[in-house]
């Protein structure tokens, strides 16, 4: 008795309204009066069927009664074919104006909604999804069908048979264009003059960048894949038959269907609520076949979701597939089952529950339908740190609207406290934030607060010369977090920790960047791994890594005594707090042995005999850095020999880090050079390298630059930054502005 009650009254109270307030001539319509229901011989059909002849003709013997400007009619009921009063079902009153709209020959149907059109993804999960303006009714199915609640796949049907656009509004945001759904193929002159007429004056729609065969993507939560497989399923018929009767039988849909072309397998997403009784009914239908072993098991697993992508013209484009894996695995996403129809309208993936929102993301991204999205950690926010933040800063909107890169800096550590973003830092005031609402630091809740933001990809940057977060990096790594620094401990590390964090790379594949493990900002490690990728065998490799012993051995030319050089240099900066800190040589060590490893040489520190520039009496920490500087002046004979024993061989001092690629072998030491060799002519504290190799053998290949200081070494760390942008997806060249 009251079945639709809701919908009349609403109906009388807004045709009330319009006819008092606003003197619009106008009626109401009990669509009961007009919309007749259909019996179906379809057993599986949950939507009701109209009476198309009847309905027609009710409702166009109502308008000629009742021959008003405006129609007011109840969404939602009908009449079944007995007469009786009906519902239409979920999402009825749409379905209502799409079924008045086809009986009547209406030009469009607009649903007026509260959200703005289809979107390319859930703007809840996905916050730079875009409203879609135009699309098909196919692709419009295939997001209706897998999870876009705008717009039930039953209320185009009529649409779709009449060839009617339909629109998508929101009623709280009228002025927004919102999703046209026709047919591309065969577009109505209301669709051209109109709407399409519209949408190219329209500066708010938004389109993508670069234009892609995607239209958008969806999820489905809470699936359960079962599983059926066995070697007694190969070449025999009937099985695909047996296990889907057996399912509908218990009125158990099956979302999502694959199979190998072994037929040793065969899977089936169902609602995640009735994934045990999928398990249960289909082991009693092959109850004989898991008794004599021809089928091995039926399980299921749980917990997962299906995301799917959606575009009417993924068909025409090669690759599309690849970039779609591609995307999850960057992401450290797996796929556990995959299903893609002949016609490529929607390509659908199951994946972990925990992974939806960041499969949804990276897909997203991967298409440009949004930016490429790091979520980035910064430790270390001192010198080197507070540039590098700085410098994301000034290029974060540029790097953003060219190439489609979004760098969210959600976290900053010091030694002592954190801060952790929510959702981002705000890198215009991130002193001041870490100033005031900082915690404890805890690099473990600082690492799961990276990786669970709301993005697809994590790094983290170690701008600190710790060993406490460089302990870290293979953690990290094995848990989906790439890593960049410029920090040099865990490269020269033990041999064996650095194998390790590159087994953590291979297996989570994530990825780490440490150009500025030496040289800073300049290009050493990447023309190393770029002369050895295309085949170049290393001979041998030479540099002056150091910028400040570069400096002192520049200025040592036995003018001043040594002493009073390294009191120079630590007077305008150049050096460490504690001279001998730089002295020591043991930063040339760590930065050989880096680049000896990166080339496949097998080394510890321990292994690489280094000259030390700091006389053993000196070297006790108990003696100050004043102190160790006013008695260095009693061992300055040595070097002053040295030193003119060169320059009277017209040659100069210079303090290397070489490797003996052929003979394995590695050592720090002074060695004297003539003028006329890029070493001997070089000046102030730039860091050079040459690299001797079976191509560059007669004539080096020469490195040289600034290899010190906050700007270059924060620009190299910059720099890896990008790469790993680029790895993960975003585009090579920039995009039109």
């Amino acid at each position: 008795l009251i079945l639709g009650q809701g919908e009349l009254w609403s109906a009388q109270l807004v045709w009330a309204a319009i006819r008092s307030l606003h003197g619009v001539k106008c009626s109401w319509l009990d669509t009961r009066e007009v919309i007749t229901t259909r019996k179906s011989d379809s057993q599986t059909a949950t939507r009701r069927f109209i009476n198309w002849s009847q309905t027609g003709v009710a409702t166009l013997a109502w308008l000629r009664a009742n021959p008003v400007q405006l129609v007011i009619a109840t969404g939602f009921i009908a009449n079944d074919h007995d007469g009786v009063p009906t519902t239409l079902g979920r999402d009825g009153s749409d379905y209502s104006a799409s079924i008045l709209a086809k009986v009547t020959s209406a030009e469009n149907c607009i649903i007026w909604t509260d959200v703005s059109g289809v979107f390319t993804a859930d703007p809840r999960v996905v916050t730079d999804a875009v409203a879609i303006p135009i699309m098909s009714y196919k692709e419009a199915g295939e997001l209706a069908y897998f999870g876009a609640r705008v717009l039930h796949p039953d209320t185009m049907v009529p649409a779709i048979d009449a060839n009617i656009p339909i629109r998508i509004k929101n009623t709280f945001r009228p002025q927004d264009f919102g999703t046209v759904i026709f047919d591309p193929k065969n577009p109505t002159q209301f669709t051209e003059d109109v709407i399409l007429k519209e949408m190219a004056s329209d500066a708010t729609v938004s389109l993508p960048k670069i234009p892609v065969p995607v239209k958008g993507f969806t999820s489905v939560s809470n699936v359960a894949l079962v599983n059926v497989e066995g070697t007694g399923m190969i070449g025999v018929p009937g099985i695909a038959s047996r296990m889907f009767s057996a399912l509908l039988s218990e009125n158990i849909s099956c979302i999502l269907i694959a199979q190998a072309s072994s037929e040793y397998s065969i899977c089936a997403a169902v609602p995640g609520n009735q994934g045990a009784m999928a398990v249960e009914v289909l082991k009693k239908v092959f109850r004989a076949e898991l008794e004599e072993k021809l089928i091995s098991c039926v399980d299921a697993t749980f917990s997962n979701s299906i995301v799917a992508m959606v575009g009417e013209n993924m068909q025409l484009q090669k690759g599309i597939l690849a970039r779609l894996a591609t995307a999850l695995s960057n992401a450290g996403i797996s796929i556990r089952a995959l299903a893609q129809g002949s016609s490529e309208h929607n390509i659908s993936v199951v994946v972990s529950s925990d992974d939806e929102s960041r499969a949804l993301r990276a897909a997203h991204s991967a298409f440009y339908l949004s930016a490429q999205t790091i979520s980035i950690g910064i430790v270390g926010t001192g010198v080197v740190g507070s540039v590098l933040i700085d410098q994301i800063r000034d290029q974060r909107k540029e790097l953003l609207n060219r190439f489609g890169v979004d760098l969210r800096v959600t976290a900053l550590a010091t030694s002592k406290k954190m801060f952790l973003g929510e959702p981002s830092v705000n890198i215009d005031d991130w002193q001041a934030q870490l100033k005031e609402s900082a915690v404890p630091a805890d690099l473990e809740a600082f690492a799961r607060h990276v990786k669970n933001s709301n993005t697809p990809h994590a790094a983290i940057i170690d701008c600190t010369a710790s060993e406490v977060p460089s302990a870290l990096y293979e953690t990290w790594l094995r848990q989906g977090i790439s890593v960049i620094s410029p920090n040099k401990k865990a490269n020269s590390g033990p041999m064996s920790y650095y194998k390790a964090m590159r087994e953590a790379q291979r297996e989570a594949q994530t990825h780490f960047f440490y150009e500025a493990n030496v040289g800073a900002g300049l290009p050493i490690i990447t023309t190393l791994r770029d002369l050895l990728r295309t085949g170049d065998k290393f001979i041998q490799i030479e540099g002056i890594f150091s910028g400040t012993l570069s400096y002192i051995f520049n200025e040592f030319d036995g003018s001043a005594p040594f002493s009073a050089v390294v009191s120079k240099a630590k007077g305008l900066g150049y050096t460490e707090p504690d001279p001998r800190d730089d002295l020591s040589g043991m930063d040339v060590a760590r930065k050989t042995v880096i680049l000896a490893r990166e080339i496949g040489m097998t080394i510890e520190l321990a292994d690489v005999p280094v000259r030390t520039l700091v006389p053993e009496a000196l070297s006790d920490p108990e003696i100050s850095s004043d102190d160790f500087l006013a008695k260095l002046a009693d061992y300055d004979g040595e070097l002053g020999a040295m030193c003119a024993e060169a320059a009277a061989a017209g040659e100069k001092l210079r303090y290397v880090g070489v490797i003996d690629a052929e003979n394995k072998k590695c050592c720090v030491e002074l060695r004297r050079y003539p003028k006329s060799h890029p070493f001997g002519g070089l000046e102030g504290s730039d860091n050079i390298i040459t690299l001797q190799t079976k191509r560059y053998n007669k004539q080096q290949l020469v490195i040289q630059g600034p290899g010190a200081g906050a700007d270059v070494t924060a620009a190299g760390v910059f720099a890896d930054l990008l790469r790993l942008a680029s790895f993960l997806g975003a585009p090579s060249a920039a995009m039109e502005t």
